[in-house]
């Protein structure tokens, strides 16, 4: 149709080309109600980063960053639900395309592309859970050598080697903190 403004071209990825990926910055509050978050010690690397990991097939979203939050920890979560600025429209609604605030989100707050060269593009959509059980043993797959460890969030955020990593955990504690105040616990 000739004379119709063209939507910003993007690059198009085929399934081939990218995987997509879910992580969670993981809260619980320590015995003084300060908020702590779960970094993990990948030992292998001698690195620390935040749990993520791969969608698994017929998984969503939400699922799999609940799941591989679990799995890499070994603590069970759930979504953290925070006031937060999105562009996802309400339920069953027609709203203009524009950031909006919304109370008890559940939505990813975050997402990173990471170019992996050769071997596509890495998804990574990023949300909030809080632990809500005791830590089980022996939840990491054979290929995976993590320590977790709940810090105080300025240690988690000044042990996290990568800066996107940092970010994401500082802009989780800006929700959480400003939501549930310091250390309230869900």
């Amino acid at each position: 149709m000739q004379g119709l403004p063209r939507p910003h071209a993007s690059p198009v990825l085929f399934s081939e080309a990218f995987v997509i990926c879910a992580g969670s910055v993981l809260f619980r509050s320590d015995t003084t109600g300060k908020w702590q978050i779960c970094v993990l010690h990948d030992c292998a690397d001698n690195i620390y980063v935040l749990p993520k990991g791969r969608k698994d097939c017929g998984e969503s979203i939400e699922e799999a960053a609940v799941r591989e939050t679990f799995e890499e920890t070994g603590y069970p979560c759930k979504l953290l639900p925070c006031r937060m600025t999105t562009r996802a429209p309400l339920p069953r609604t027609n709203m203009l395309d524009q950031p909006r605030v919304v109370d008890d989100s559940r939505e990813s707050f975050a997402v990173t592309l990471r170019d992996l060269g050769q071997k596509g593009t890495k998804v990574i959509w990023w949300y909030l859970t809080i632990v809500c059980g005791e830590k089980e043993e022996g939840t990491q797959t054979d290929s995976e050598d993590f320590r977790p460890e709940f810090v105080a969030v300025d240690d988690a955020i000044r042990t996290l080697t990568f800066q996107d990593d940092k970010d994401i955990a500082q802009r989780a504690f800006t929700l959480v903190e400003s939501h549930h105040g310091v250390g309230r616990t869900m």
